[in-house]
């Protein structure tokens, strides 16, 4: 093998480059997979050669080389393209990047990273986005919650547990919010806050039944369906979220102003800040 593929595939005999993946694959149900060590060699040298995956798949067929770095026998071709596409997509990005972190853990131990020197790049890139409001927030959080449920139980889980859906009238709501803002008055601010409360309330309710059914779902969550896990997961975040943006609004409607570093903007990234626009803050920003 050339130079570079050999030192590759010294590293990549490291086992805790797999464990990230091992949580994707039930060990009892469903067909076999490619082993994770021929899937993490071909990922490789699709990156690093920049092909696509059928390009990729026919140059390691017809490189010896390749296919021993992969670890495929001679004889055998490498995978089929929408094996690496299924594989990829089921695993996503949160095992990339724990391979990364394992990455950059093994650097460390062989001091070729030097971790108390870091230097980041950030980029701002401009898009057209709506004003998180608390408002907005809580009205998609029910709308979500509402959807997620309802997949949870179109799927035959925890069916007899109640679950009223205020979609329509967590709607409602938002609509009065801005049918008051365009008067602009101070009367319609202070029936903003009202509404608000009202809509803080309503998302109360949406959650605490919402817990329930989690709870129910759990129960069952040993099932080998891994669709169904992926939605119980979603919705316990999903809540989590809305709980924290709850709690931000009471803060408002009690007259004081939310921590800006730790306030929720966005319903699936935490770490989400508005940046807010003028000169004086130019070169300020941050992601």
């Amino acid at each position: 093998m050339p130079a570079e593929l050999v030192v590759v595939d010294r590293l990549l005999n490291d086992p805790r480059f797999f464990e990230p993946f091992r949580r994707f694959f039930d060990p009892v149900f469903g067909r076999p997979s490619i082993p994770m060590e021929t899937y993490l060699r071909v990922m490789f040298l699709k990156y690093r050669y920049r092909l696509g995956y059928e390009a990729v798949c026919r140059e390691v067929t017809d490189s010896l080389s390749w296919l021993r770095f992969c670890r495929i026998p001679i004889g055998e071709s490498a995978p089929h393209p929408s094996t690496l596409m299924k594989l990829t997509t089921r695993c996503g990005t949160d095992a990339i990047e724990e391979v990364n972190a394992v990455l950059i853990t093994i650097g460390v131990e062989a001091n070729v990273i030097d971790m108390t020197r870091l230097r980041a790049d950030t980029t701002v890139v401009p898009a057209d986005v709506k004003y998180p409001t608390d408002s907005g927030l809580l009205t998609k959080g029910i709308i979500k919650i509402a959807g997620l449920v309802a997949r949870i139980h179109g799927a035959g889980i925890a069916p007899l547990t109640p679950f009223r859906d205020h979609t329509p009238q967590a709607r409602r709501q938002a609509h009065r919010i801005g049918s008051k803002l365009r008067r602009r008055s101070d009367e319609a601010k202070a029936e903003v806050l009202v509404i608000t409360g009202e809509l803080a309330d309503v998302a109360e309710s949406t959650v605490a039944q919402a817990r329930v059914v989690l709870r129910n779902a759990r129960r069952v969550q040993d099932r080998p369906v891994r669709r169904l896990r992926q939605w119980i997961a979603d919705l316990d975040d999903l809540l989590d979220a809305v709980d924290q943006i709850i709690a931000q609004t009471r803060i408002r409607l009690a007259g004081d102003t939310p921590d800006s570093s730790t306030r929720r903007v966005s319903l699936h990234d935490p770490d989400a800040r508005p940046i807010r626009k003028g000169n004086e803050l130019a070169g300020r920003a941050r992601c």
